[in-house]
């Protein structure tokens, strides 16, 4: 049984101020099988699923926890790679699609720090970003062992634990920064979509990428 729906469906009725009986009236079942959803009693087919859907206006995998993402945003030219990145950047499509998503992922997070306007935040944030970057490119870099050092000033054996030390002070840095300062933004699934319209559904599937991701990597290591 999905252990979302039930609290999906019954943040959804008194969000818009909606009693039990109306809501069961509107879509013609007894206010005692509704009341069964929403405390997770019974489950319900998927034809139900689809018609209290329609009946909010929010997608089913919204419904079942699958994304924040209230509605699916359409596929836009933007989303995906053009004839000439296809030509020109090697690789399948799988890569071309992950390349938009961290991309508009990154303008996304850098629109939000220009609009929270603290420097400091902005340069622990890239800082973090980029290390990252210059992190996964070593390793990709160093794999084959015959290729030069010399364009990097940290030790080999070394920059794997010296960068992970260093994003996490950046993350530090982060967070202090944010609660001594008070810096945030008033936000939420509908008004991302709306001030971000290019790069909304790209933020959504990396949070459902990322955690499922890591929900898998616990359920592999026997931690839940």
């Amino acid at each position: 049984m999905n252990i979302d729906f039930p609290r999906i469906i019954t943040f959804l009725r008194k969000e818009k101020g909606l009693s039990q009986k109306q809501v069961a009236s509107d879509l013609g079942i007894s206010q005692a099988l509704l009341s069964h959803y929403e405390k997770g009693i019974r489950e319900c087919g998927l034809e139900f699923l689809v018609k209290i859907g329609e009946y909010f206006d929010v997608s089913c995998d919204y419904l079942l926890g699958r994304t924040v993402q209230r509605r699916p945003a359409p596929v836009t030219a933007d989303d995906l790679p053009d004839s000439e990145e296809i030509r020109h950047i090697k690789g399948n499509m799988l890569n071309q699609i992950n390349r938009k998503l961290l991309m508009n992922t990154t303008t996304v997070i850098f629109d939000l720090l220009a609009q929270i306007g603290n420097k400091r935040l902005t340069t622990a944030v890239s800082n973090y970003l980029m290390s990252a970057e210059y992190q996964i490119f070593r390793i990709l870099y160093s794999a084959n062992k015959n290729n030069s050092q010399t364009m990097f000033s940290i030790d080999k054996l070394s920059y794997k634990n010296l960068t992970s030390a260093s994003m996490q002070l950046d993350l530090e840095i982060i967070d202090t920064l944010i609660r001594s300062n008070e810096l945030s933004l008033a936000l939420s699934p509908d008004t991302i979509s709306t001030y971000f319209e290019k790069g909304a559904s790209s933020l959504f599937s990396l949070i459902q990428y990322s955690e499922r991701n890591v929900k898998s990597i616990i359920q592999a290591k026997g931690l839940n």
